[in-house]
């Protein structure tokens, strides 16, 4: 079954001293696009988090949030006294302030606060990777539950078209018969006499010419072959984007050889319903 591209997932849990939650949003994307912002420390397992994010999210716009709460007491970030200090002296020299206004401005300059710990340890380097997996999977659910809800109306269009061509096998019987009246009249206009083979010949070749069975078929089979990808249990949106192509050459092709109001008013139809599973294709994974 299909899988949306959109969705969301979270995780949150404790280890220690730090409470832990990262969120994982997923939007359209013709490949994987991956944007993960988390605290400085964790740098060192970027690499980790986004071959595990390549093999469970396949495709889509993924932004990844980490935001870690320190629960000890104590800052996980301490002040540069010594810097600061230099700082201060620095614009007293330059200009005449108060403390206060030194260290406001001083508080503000590069590598004033410095991390009080460089690297992160074995147990929550394993326990960030876990947590940002059941995330990936939570996200997967609800990619999985949104498809549902695509699929359904990809096969009420697909229905839509089905009905659209059973339509156009009735009026085609009309059509060629149309076809054969209106040559007829026009020889009879002509008030010429025929040969009775020649005249068969010359409807044979307009009524091939201007025949669809052909597009026929290979639009029904295109349809059941939709539904057919639809239904299996990896979802392709890009398989189902070209079999979508194929329909609309045959619905086309319908169309220029028609020369029948009546078909092209069912063929216009067809193409809007076409037009609208263009559109949800591209939400689906």
């Amino acid at each position: 079954m299909i899988h949306s591209m959109t969705g969301y997932g979270k995780f949150q849990g404790q280890i220690e001293h730090k409470k832990i939650s990262i969120e994982i949003k997923a939007l359209n994307g013709k490949n994987l696009d991956l944007m993960i912002r988390h605290p400085q420390v964790y740098k060192e397992i970027e690499l980790d988090m986004r071959k595990m994010l390549s093999t469970e999210l396949n495709r889509g716009k993924v932004e990844v949030f980490i935001h870690v709460e320190n629960n000890s007491g104590h800052s996980a970030t301490n002040i540069n006294k010594t810097l600061v200090k230099s700082y201060m002296e620095q614009l007293a020299d330059i200009v005449s302030t108060d403390e206060q206004s030194a260290l406001q401005i001083a508080m503000r300059l590069p590598d004033v606060m410095q991390s009080s710990r460089e690297e992160i340890e074995e147990a929550e380097k394993n326990f960030v990777l876990e947590g940002l997996r059941n995330a990936a999977k939570h996200l997967n659910e609800f990619r999985a539950q949104e498809g549902e809800a695509l699929a359904a109306d990809l096969i009420y269009r697909i229905e839509a078209i089905s009905t659209s061509l059973e339509e156009v096998e009735k009026i085609d019987v009309v059509r060629k018969e149309e076809i054969r009246s209106r040559m007829e009249k026009a020889v009879a206009e002509i008030k010429e006499t025929v040969d009775e083979n020649r005249f068969e010949q010359e409807l044979i070749y307009y009524l091939e010419k201007y025949d669809i069975t052909e597009e026929k078929v290979r639009l029904h089979n295109h349809l059941s072959y939709f539904v057919e990808t639809l239904n299996n249990a990896q979802s392709s949106g890009k398989k189902l984007g070209f079999i979508a192509q194929e329909i609309g050459r045959e619905i086309n092709t319908i169309g220029s050889k028609s020369y029948h109001a009546a078909l092209q008013k069912v063929v216009v139809i067809m193409k809007d319903d076409l037009e609208k599973i263009k559109e949800q294709l591209l939400n689906v994974l």
